[in-house]
């Protein structure tokens, strides 16, 4: 995701110097105008702006909090943080980036790869006004639209982890009613075009539904790995305020099975796989029959 974002910031005429944490990712950025430094706390040297996507929160506190940015990043400098993290981290960056006379801003996105290459982003942010104010330009360059959810950046977060939830939501239901039809020998495709064009008429379910249904999970556009962390910080979230998930306990199983079967690495959608293999179904190479088919 990080990729997209950048290249949209040059196309917008920003100077931009980029850290990567896997080695040569940053070869196409350089190519295009970009800088490659090699740590983040060269990164955030001189700038005034710093944008953060980084897989979770362990990352995010080995860059920005060990990894030396906010004691490199001037004052009146702003932090965009654009990762799937816990409220409580992102709180907790605002107030080291406050005391250090800095401003930051909670900005998740929603949307897959191809969507940040074309600008298309959902950008939900909060913050304070001002923060908010430097932070516009960043925000406007990639993103098809910004969602202000309030002041408080962990507001932010927590509606990134609400949504995902909700995408992961419509993931297993779609793996049980296809795991349902297959079972009784009919088409999954057939069956999503009936069901979404006449009943649902979901973008999430025509666009999930149709990996599901072709078994396309592979390249990934968000790995498994990391529905199974978005899960828990839904959990995470939930249990800070007393909010039973029962739905998401489910799911964090189903992960668990997924990523114990050697699917991290591809597509979350392949959650659908645990519904299919559960139900006697084979899940890859036959043609949306397998086992224990009618």
């Amino acid at each position: 995701m990080g990729a997209p974002i950048a290249r949209n910031l040059l196309d917008a005429g920003h100077t931009l110097t980029v850290y990567n944490r896997t080695p040569g990712r940053a070869k196409d950025l350089v190519s295009h105008g970009a800088r490659e430094v090699p740590s983040p706390a060269m990164a955030a040297t001189g700038a005034e702006a710093i944008v953060t996507m980084l897989a979770d929160d362990p990352a995010v506190t080995a860059s920005v909090v060990d990894g030396g940015v906010v004691q490199a990043l001037g004052r009146g400098a702003v932090h965009v943080s654009m990762s799937t993290i816990s409220p409580a981290l992102s709180r907790r960056l605002a107030d080291a980036h406050r005391g250090a006379g800095q401003a930051y801003v909670a900005a998740p996105v929603f949307g897959r790869p191809d969507a940040a290459a074309a600008k298309r982003l959902w950008i939900v942010a909060a913050g304070a006004a001002d923060a908010l104010g430097a932070a516009w330009p960043i925000l406007d360059a990639v993103g098809q639209e910004v969602l202000v959810v309030g002041d408080d950046p962990g507001a932010a977060n927590v509606v990134k982890i609400a949504g995902n939830f909700l995408l992961a939501a419509a993931i297993e239901a779609i793996g049980e009613a296809f795991a349902l039809v297959r079972k009784h020998g009919i088409d999954p495709a057939r069956f999503l075009e009936i069901v979404n064009g006449k009943v649902l008429r979901s973008p999430v379910y025509e666009s999930y539904g149709a990996l599901i249904a072709a078994q396309r999970y592979e390249p990934a556009g968000f790995k498994l790995k990391h529905g199974l962390k978005d899960i828990r910080l839904a959990l995470q979230t939930g249990d800070e305020v007393a909010a039973p998930l029962p739905l998401a306990s489910l799911m964090r199983d189903h992960y668990l099975a997924a990523v114990a079967r050697g699917w991290g690495e591809i597509d979350w959608a392949a959650l659908a796989k645990v519904s299919a293999e559960n139900a006697g179904l084979t899940t890859s190479g036959d043609g949306g029959r397998g086992r224990g088919d009618g």
